[in-house]
């Protein structure tokens, strides 16, 4: 009986104290290299504080205080102007 008894209470004090530990590491390891992948396969930047394979953006450097824009949406196209007249009146009945 007492034999039993010191079996269970190491197998429980190694699943509260030991199992978590190695699970964070195997899970942790695991995220990473899926992090990895995902970014070769996307061509992103490595994660993790590695060295990034990209170099700067292409094209000058702007001036301190300019602002480069890479992108500028189209203007929308003016609308004719169409006046206003105030619209169709609508007589109601208050229902109480």
């Amino acid at each position: 009986m007492t034999k039993f008894l010191l079996t269970l209470l190491i197998i429980s004090l190694l699943v509260r104290f030991v199992l978590p530990v190695v699970l964070r590491l195997v899970v942790g390891m695991f995220i990473k290299k899926q992090v990895r992948r995902y970014g070769q396969q996307f061509g992103q930047a490595p994660p993790f504080g590695q060295a990034s394979p990209f170099g700067p953006p292409p094209g000058p450097a702007p001036a301190p205080g300019e602002v480069r824009v890479e992108f500028a949406p189209p203007k929308p196209k003016a609308r004719p102007d169409t006046k206003f007249n105030g619209g169709e009146y609508v007589e109601y009945e208050e229902v109480k």
